[in-house]
């Protein structure tokens, strides 16, 4: 062991002052890097921690937001009552618990929605609908109903969002949809199938 310990010391004292490349095949060495250029850079990232301030929330309009966060529970219920008589069976679909949950979760959207008309920016509706819809999987509620619900807050907050205000409004609603459409191809959704291509996909 000491003369192995020895030999080695020596190896690297010999090879400290020359450059020693080893190959495993052609085109290939062993131990190499590649060092990152001096002036790299990492991208733009939008959380205040990494290096960014947060959303500017006078960007856009700040007036139309705090109408839309003063009149929440408001608009929520007017939601889920808009949401009802254009489709009478989420009644049916959904249990007074159920409903209730979407109640609750629609005051989580108008200040989403209350956040990208602040800042002239669809990005805080368009995250917040990419991080629930695993919960309302887990719930089973369908995206189409949370297309509905959508569809009724644009509907509901038509009234406190006027002339310029209206566009952040209406992009916020699109971009959560949109989400929501793209999740609803996913299987695993909650949505009514037809029967008989249902029977088929078993069948086969």
């Amino acid at each position: 062991m000491v003369q192995l310990a020895a030999a080695l010391a020596r190896f690297w004292r010999i090879g400290a002052g020359t450059r020693i490349r080893r190959w495993l095949h052609r085109g290939h060495r062993i131990g190499s890097w590649r060092r990152s250029p001096p002036d790299v850079r990492l991208a733009i990232v939008s959380h205040p921690s990494l290096g960014l301030p947060p959303p500017d929330e006078t960007a856009g309009f700040p007036e139309a937001a705090h109408r839309l966060r003063a009149a929440t529970k408001r608009l929520a219920a007017r939601v889920l009552e808009i949401a009802v008589e254009r489709d009478p069976t989420l009644a049916e679909r959904h249990d007074e618990i159920g409903l209730r949950h979407l109640l609750r979760d629609t005051e989580s959207f108008v200040d989403r929605i209350a956040l990208s008309v602040a800042t002239n920016d669809p990005s805080p509706m368009r995250e917040f609908a990419d991080q629930v819809v695993p919960l309302y999987r887990r719930r089973r509620v369908p995206m189409d109903d949370l297309i509905l619900l959508s569809e009724g807050l644009r509907a509901a907050m038509a009234p406190f969002v006027d002339g310029p205000a209206a566009d952040p409004m209406n992009a916020a609603v699109d971009a959560g949809i949109a989400v929501m459409r793209w999740n609803r191809r996913i299987a695993g959704d909650a949505r009514k199938r037809n029967r008989l291509l249902q029977a088929i996909y078993k069948g086969a």
